[in-house]
């Protein structure tokens, strides 16, 4: 087994048997080198990706994927570009399992805890409630926990249910000035890979605690995988808990949220009771429960409220603030 989204040999030290429990005190991964501007992120690289221009009545749309170089991927995941005109609201970022961070091209994102050019957001479990005057600007990038040790230093516990500014994270003072002249969506994806390579860091995790969140991802009981490590599921819950935030039951029930989430935000959406079944959910109630939890709304006021606003976005596993 190679950490998901590795190259195999490249960051991954130590492979385990599939099934087998781990046998190593933790994972180390080293670092990508040095990332030269240009050199990773070609014109092919966007060729492919969703590139949405939507109007909705009042809302208009740009927004742009792109995927990082392969050597970042166990890291971070996708960019994501947007520049969206519509009425001032309140927006739902909803729970997922990567952690968001975000670099404002104009204006701020508002958040209860206060206002941010620059921006990273842990896991969480609740929806976390943006207030906008009705433009937005900027680039999102989904981080994996890994990822937050590798390019900042630190576990995504550190930040469970937190945002703080890019400052807090000792990123450089200069990064959104630079991603703001790039002239381009490709420019400025291209300047991530180089600025997010110059950050990353050789980092250790410790094993028993990554095979768990691979086999949560998988869809295996807490249970099982405490068998699988040979721990107490209160001894998994804790050092689950100490390096994600979240503990693997709670970590468990987001995973299934962001698949259900996935599925409604699909071409052809199917219907809650489809999407339920297809996730695990005992029944509709259960459905709906876990979503208001979650999501702070229903699926069908979520739908009603949201989904005009997101329906661009792409279709992969990615935190959908």
């Amino acid at each position: 087994m190679v950490w998901p989204g590795t190259l195999p040999g490249e960051f991954a030290v130590r492979r385990v048997r599939r099934g087998a429990a781990p046998t190593s005190s933790y994972w180390w991964y080293g670092g990508v080198g040095a990332v030269p501007r240009g050199a990773l992120l070609g014109v092919d690289h966007l060729a492919n990706a969703p590139r949405r221009a939507t109007s909705i009545g009042s809302v208009d749309v740009e927004h742009v994927i792109g995927l990082p170089h392969p050597r970042l991927r166990p890291f971070v995941t996708r960019y994501s570009g947007y520049r969206m005109h519509t009425a001032p609201g309140v927006h739902r970022g909803l729970p997922s399992r990567s952690l968001t961070l975000v670099i404002t091209l104009d204006g701020t994102v508002d958040l209860p805890e206060g206002r941010f050019a620059t921006l990273c957001g842990g896991l969480h479990d609740e929806a976390v409630l943006i207030t906008h005057d009705g433009f937005q600007h900027g680039v999102q990038c989904d981080l994996t926990p890994l990822g937050l040790r590798a390019l900042f230093g630190m576990p995504a516990g550190e930040l469970s249910a937190t945002t703080v500014g890019l400052d807090a994270l000792d990123a450089p003072v200069c990064l959104r000035e630079r991603v703001q002249d790039a002239p381009t969506w490709l420019d400025r994806f291209a300047l991530l890979d180089e600025l997010f390579g110059a950050l990353v860091r050789p980092v250790k995790q410790q094993v028993e605690v990554a095979w768990a969140w691979q086999r949560l991802a998988a869809g295996a009981a807490v249970a099982e995988i405490a068998a699988e490590v040979g721990w107490s599921r209160q001894h998994l819950s804790a050092r689950f808990a100490a390096e994600y935030g979240l503990t693997p039951k709670v970590m468990a029930r987001v995973m299934r949220f962001e698949n259900a989430n996935r599925m409604l935000r699909g071409e052809r959406r199917p219907t809650l009771t489809e999407v339920a079944a297809a996730c695990g959910y005992t029944d509709q109630a259960h459905f709906n429960r876990d979503w208001r939890a979650l999501c702070g709304a229903t699926p069908t006021e979520w739908i009603a409220a949201e989904l005009p606003f997101v329906q661009g976005s792409e279709r992969g596993q990615a935190s959908q603030w």
